[in-house]
Formats: C-alpha cells, structure tokens, sequence
C-alpha cells in the first residue's frame, strides 16, 4: 500500500473512533464546571495526575513494549500479552498493597478518602493502555476506532446520569471514567481473542529481557512527559491553592481540541514511522508529512488563540471563567509537543529508546525549574508559559538528535517566524482587553501564519478533493 494512502487510512479510522466523541466530551466541559465545584475538580485532576505517573513506573512501561513488538510480524506475540499481562497485574498488586498501607496509617488522606476509586482508575487506565498498544501493533486500527466510541459514549453517558439526576458529585465523575476504559478493554480482548495469546505456563525469558530492555529506558521519559504534562498541577496547588488547580486543569479543554489532532496522528504515524522507515528520505514522504502536520497544527493554534476568550464564555461557567488566561501557552505547548513526537517515531523505528529519555529529561528538568521562578510571581499563568518553554526544548534537542538518523529538509526559518508569531497572539490577547481592535490584530497574524504555510493548505486541500473523486 502507498505510504501516504496507509497512513491517511489510519487517520481516517482513528478520526471515526476519537473525533466525534471527543468533540462530544468537550461540548460536556460546562456541565462539569457548573455541577462540580473547584475544589472537586481539582481533587479529580490531582488523584488522576497521579495514577498517570504511577502506571510507566509500576507497569514497566508495558503499553510502549506492546506497540513496539506487536508491530514485528514474526515476533512471537504470545511473548507480549503474556509479559504485559503478568507485569499489569504485578504493579496492580503492589498499588494495592501500598493503599492498604496508607489507609491504615492514613499517610496522605486525599488518597485514603479515594483509595477504592484511585485503584479502578489505576487499573482501568493500565489496561486499557496495554490493549490500544496492542491493537494498534497488531493493525486492528478499526476495532481500535470502534472501542473509542464505545469508551467515550459510555463515559459521556455515565457522566451525564450520574452528575444530573442520580447527582452523584464527585464519586459519580470518577465512576464514569473508570467505567469507560474498563468497556473499551473488555470489547478489545474480545473482538481481537486476546485471551488466547496468554500462557500462564509459559517462560519468554529471552523475549521478556528484550522487551524490557526497550521499556525500561522509557520510564525515564514517560515520568519526564508526566513532568512536562501535569507535574505544574501539583505545583499550582502549592502555591495556589487547590481550588486555582481545579481552574489551571479545567483551561486544558480548549487546547484538547488541538491535541485530539494530534493524538489521532500520533496513532497512525507511529505505524507508518516503523513500517516504512527509510534513513535518507529518498521519496520526500517525511519531510513533506512533517512539514504539513507542522503548518496544519501551527494554523489550528493560531485559531483556537485568536477566540479563546469567546469559547471560554460558552464552556467555563462561575468562577472557571478565569481559566482562558492559561489557554493559549497550553496550546502553544501542544504544537512543539507534536512536533517532538512526530520526530519520536523515528526513535521508534530504530529501537533508539535512551534517545527519548535525553530530551525528556532535560525538558522536565528545565519545566520545574521555571515553575518555581515564575508561579510564585504569575501564578498559574506561570506554569502555562514553563510548560510551553519545556516542550519547545524538548522538541529543539530531538530535532537534532534525529539528524543521527535521518535526513529531514525542512524550512526552519520559516517554522521559527509562525512559532513567533504564536507568542506575540498570546501576549496580546492577554495585554489588550477584548476590542474590536484586538481580534483585528489577530485576524492579521492569523493571515500572515496562512500565508506562510499557503503551499501546505493548497497541498491538503488539494488532497481532500483527489480523495473525494476517487
């Protein structure tokens, strides 16, 4: 198959599972911001948060081993949901026994208070990551897409009927994202007899070194991306307070909309990065898919910056409000964050797991760092700017590490002018009150941003009307 009709296939499978359903979530922000308070919200987010940097540690990183193997036909893929599973189950038992020492000791009350909710979530998410790992590796995009529309009508209905009529508060949110993973997982082993590639009996000594000698290293680098992700939340609260925390997690639902085209492109460039691999380029598809991706992403940022506050009037009710201050760095984030794991797939390709760690490292020291200098004297405002800067470092050290590996030809200059250009929409959407004035000025950047990328747009256009006429 055409490298590019492959990876557009993939695309368009994992926009039917994930684009409507996110959308749907999205529009679903006020609800949660007029039934929960703040301080819930934050309470959520923290206890999440943290079950997202407990998973690579306690998991061994098994959900990247299992899409890294599984993409190799001829490995013995009984090997990897074996040791997946065996490992899966091995970190849960550990989570559960360190709840049943917290609770008797009552050493962090948050948690003792959510100790039974704060397992389901750990387990749920764990399993659910390991088996769209697996599904992906496996090229079972389509049932992929099929469970993310069961996960997300099954969450979005759940939060709806436990926060309106049952009002459930608080336990009814966390019930609905813990059920909607656990349905996902479940239709994913059966729809792909998952069961029957595990073997109780069976050693995989061999290949259960060689796959944790991938994994391990990307410990490193996911509690790096935890870091450069969520670590800013713990940080807000400190300084802030809890409830400032609930308003700084809320503001990451208008850059969601961004990162659903990345996580969609994530998926399906992962499997296009290994599968057609070539270190010289020599038909141009990476330079030409890195270069639209950037000016597609670029351009949606440059939007979603330009009406921040009027979406925020529609999705942040009461004292959320606030929140679209934090918005347009948080977007900025996710556009190098993109970038940096566009160019992780080549990593990837080469089995070059240490790579990652280097980059991420750095990027989360570097995070931590500046929340400290700057959240005491911006606030939240701060954390948003540190984890814009973090990425931007991230995605500088992997772009000339991936030289090591592969030629990539690209304009850079004109790269550096639209990130630019992104930076000076944040700063006068949050310097000029909302005139006429200001979104004039915005309109004009958003032009100028089109018109450097004018070639790209043409390109995708042009591509959206050939597929149409096929």
């Amino acid at each position: 198959m055409n490298k590019y009709k492959y990876l557009l296939k993939n695309i368009g499978l994992l926009t039917i599972g994930n684009f409507t359903t996110k959308i749907l979530s999205f529009f679903l922000v006020p609800l949660y911001t007029s039934v929960l308070t703040t301080n819930e919200y934050g309470t959520y987010d923290l206890l999440n948060t943290t079950v997202s940097v407990l998973i690579p540690i306690l998991t061994l990183n098994t959900a990247d081993f299992a899409l890294r193997f599984s993409l190799e036909k001829k490995y013995d893929q009984n090997a990897v949901v074996t040791t997946g599973a065996r490992i899966t189950l091995g970190g849960s038992a550990i989570l559960l026994f360190a709840l049943i020492i917290n609770n008797i000791f009552d050493l962090i009350p948050m948690v003792h208070k959510y100790s039974f909710f704060f397992f389901l979530m750990f387990f749920s998410q764990a399993l659910s990551g390991i088996m769209i790992s697996y599904a992906r590796g496996t090229d079972h995009v389509a049932s992929l897409s099929v469970s993310s529309v069961i996960s997300s009508a099954i969450t979005i209905a759940c939060n709806i009927i436990f926060l309106i009529p049952l009002r459930m508060g608080l336990p009814g949110y966390f019930w609905a994202n813990i059920i909607g993973p656990l349905f996902q997982s479940m239709y994913l082993v059966i729809r792909m007899k998952s069961w029957r590639a595990i073997h109780i009996s069976g050693q995989y000594g061999k290949q259960r070194r060689e796959m944790l000698k991938y994994s391990m290293p990307m410990i490193a680098n996911s509690i790096s991306w935890w870091v450069n992700n969520v670590s800013d939340r713990y940080m807000v609260t400190w300084f802030c307070g809890i409830a400032a925390n609930g308003i700084y997690s809320v503001s990451t639902k208008i850059p969601a909309i961004l990162n659903v085209f990345q996580g969609i492109f994530d998926q399906a460039w992962a499997l296009s990065a290994v599968k057609d691999f070539d270190s010289k380029d020599e038909s141009g598809f990476f330079t030409v898919t890195y270069n639209t991706y950037n000016g597609l992403m670029v351009v949606v940022c440059a939007f979603i910056i330009a009406f921040d506050r009027i979406m925020a009037r529609f999705l942040y009710a009461n004292n959320f409000y606030i929140a679209w201050r934090y918005v347009p760095f948080l977007t900025i984030s996710i556009v190098f964050g993109a970038m940096a794991g566009y160019i992780g797939g080549f990593f990837t390709a080469v089995k070059e797991s240490k790579t990652f760690a280097v980059s991420t490292t750095v990027g989360a020291i570097a995070n931590i760092i500046l929340n400290f200098i700057l959240i005491p004297f911006i606030g939240a405002l701060g954390a948003a700017l540190a984890t814009a800067i973090s990425y931007i470092i991230i995605w500088l050290i992997r772009l000339l590490q991936s030289r090591k590996y592969i030629v990539l030809r690209l304009n850079l200059l004109r790269d550096c002018v639209s990130y630019m250009l992104l930076f000076v929409q944040a700063l006068i959407l949050l310097i000029l009150p909302e005139t006429l004035i200001m979104y004039s000025i915005q309109f004009v950047l958003i032009l100028i941003i089109l018109i450097l990328y004018k070639n790209n747009i043409i390109k995708i256009l042009y591509s959206l009307i050939k597929s149409k006429n096929i």
